[in-house]
């Protein structure tokens, strides 16, 4: 059971090894079939208080968003400029 997340800018760094080309696999423990967003960056070694944008199957939601087994999440850092 596994998820592909994609990481932004900031937030790569984060998880050593992290291939911006192709992302990664999050792997889900034995007897899940969903997890919180939130859940899914802690367990990546990423603060939630560092995401402000999260992306789940290519639909705007939030930390709070059930990611479920097959899908594809993205997150996203504050992002600046003017």
């Amino acid at each position: 059971m596994s998820i592909q997340i994609r990481l932004s800018t900031t937030l790569r760094d984060l998880v050593p090894g992290y291939d911006p080309e192709n992302g990664l696999v999050f792997e889900l423990k034995e007897g899940e079939s969903s997890l919180a967003a939130r859940d899914v960056a802690r367990r990546m070694g990423i603060p939630p208080e560092e995401i402000t944008i999260v992306m789940i199957n290519s639909r705007q939601s939030d930390l709070d968003g059930t990611v479920n087994d097959g899908d594809r999440v993205a997150f996203f850092p504050p992002v600046g400029g003017g």
